[in-house]
């Protein structure tokens, strides 16, 4: 069902079997969130010359993890199971919507290409840079490794696994932190996106640039927030992050593997030395210590073993498939309609090509493993929407009244109901690595504006 493999816990014994009502709650949770959270609306927060921006994004994102941690009824495995199957389908429904407004733009972004290209080497150094040596003087040990060489998505845990193993302190740092950006990225990456763009010392197309993390979940919210406060360049926002997204997608996992993972290898052998560390994060001259008779210090945060509980499999059978993706196509219809207050005929035809085009990029991810979905997605919706083909044209016809905001506003409530899986890990957290993976976080996006913003204003 999911598009890669996690080492996990192994599931309660005896777990109950997925039925019509686990289906029932989860859409109607995520739909009611939905709502809720559109008609909060945009609130905006002035913190001296910048802004804290509050939309629906943040709101259903926070709505829908307070429902799913509470324990007065809580939000069972089987239904967490049915949200992580719909939660994969709307994600790429959203990046086909946004691999939509790349295509027409295409012709525009042909001066912007260096700087397209180069903020790339902000995602994968930036972390490096700033937020190694501070993981480093704060103990970390080799946690460090893991929690500051990329924003380590799904593809950075798995390779995590297969190269250091699953009680090193290298993998520790890289879960911490894809545990934190799957949960709280959304909502960090939006705030912190609207407080940069608030104060007006970035062009908006660099933190646009900028956005290009490799994450979906936090490109939306991050696009969310700068086409609040710049509503007139709202397209090309979107478009530039979604084309910057995809970049990071195609080569930002072999550039981190090649070039950033031993560029912070190196870089933590200096900053160890300097700061006087050793592996398991102690002071060199405390553990040198315990050969005078000292009592040797308590094994090592890094040698602790993290999972997830295992929620109950789904059997994918055509007949769930068709569900799944029906659910997903009539809820970005009612939210489109409930946040634009408007419902045209070809609203619902072009949620039926998005999911055809989402369908289609899921087989062929399967067909060929090494090329996710969201990049044959956007990679297809782009090329598809680009004015030297003839299909540009229906295609932005029927897209046109698609507000891409509030088609991945049910997605991103489906993350919030899945948060109590991961609570146990979540405590196991201690404060510095949680400190460290949103520095982690800020230095890449922040890294890849600042050489945007440089490059656009060469």
């Amino acid at each position: 069902m999911t598009q890669d493999a996690l080492f996990t816990k192994e599931a309660p014994p005896g777990p109950k079997p997925i039925s019509k009502g686990h289906w029932g709650t989860v859409v109607l949770l995520s739909l009611i969130i939905s709502v809720v959270a559109v008609l909060i609306g945009t609130h905006k927060i002035q913190v001296g010359p910048a802004a804290i921006v509050l939309f629906p994004i943040i709101w259903a994102v926070v709505i829908g993890g307070l429902i799913g941690t509470q324990r007065i009824r809580p939000i069972s495995g089987a239904s967490r199971t049915v949200a992580t199957l719909l939660l994969e389908i709307g994600i790429i429904v959203f990046l086909a919507r946004l691999g939509t407004q790349i295509g027409p733009s295409l012709t525009k972004f042909t001066e912007l290409g260096p700087a397209i290209l180069l903020q790339e080497v902000g995602h994968v150094f930036g972390t490096v840079i700033i937020a190694l040596p501070v993981a480093v003087a704060l103990g970390l040990g080799r946690v460090a490794i893991g929690a500051t060489w990329s924003i380590d998505r799904e593809s950075f845990l798995a390779y995590a696994i297969q190269r250091f193993g699953v009680r090193s302190g290298e993998y520790r740092g890289v879960f911490s932190v894809w545990l934190l950006g799957s949960l709280f990225g959304a909502v960090f990456i939006s705030l912190l996106a609207g407080f940069l763009g608030g104060l007006g010392i970035f062009d908006p197309r660099a933190l646009a640039l900028g956005l290009g993390l490799g994450s979906a979940s936090m490109m939306l919210g991050g696009v969310g927030a700068l086409s609040l406060l710049y509503p007139e360049q709202a397209g090309e926002i979107m478009a530039l992050a979604a084309l910057s997204n995809l970049i990071t997608n195609i080569v930002g996992f072999y550039a981190g593997v090649f070039l950033s993972l031993p560029l912070c290898r190196a870089l933590y052998k200096f900053w160890s030395r300097l700061f006087g560390r050793d592996d398991d994060g102690e002071l060199i001259t405390a553990r040198h210590g315990t050969k005078a008779g000292i009592t040797p210090a308590a094994p090592a945060e890094s040698n602790l073993q993290l999972s997830v509980e295992t929620d109950p499999p789904l059997k994918v059978t055509p007949r769930v498939i068709f569900a799944a993706y029906a659910i997903v196509g009539v809820s970005a219809v009612i939210m489109n309609s409930v946040g634009t207050r408007s419902f045209v005929g070809s609203d619902a035809l072009g949620i039926l090509v998005l999911l055809l085009l989402t369908g289609l990029s899921f087989r062929l991810a399967r067909l060929v493993p090494s090329i996710p979905s969201s990049v044959w997605v956007l990679a297809i919706t782009t090329i598809l929407s680009a004015p030297f083909l003839p299909t540009s044209a229906w295609i932005a016809g029927l897209t046109q009244h698609l507000d891409v905001i509030l088609i991945g506003l049910p997605a991103l409530t489906l993350i919030g109901l899945t948060v109590g899986r991961d609570v146990s890990a979540l405590k196991s957290l201690s404060w510095k690595i949680i400190l460290v993976a949103f520095l982690t976080y800020s230095a890449s996006f922040i890294a890849a504006a600042a050489i945007g913003q440089f490059t656009l204003h060469l």
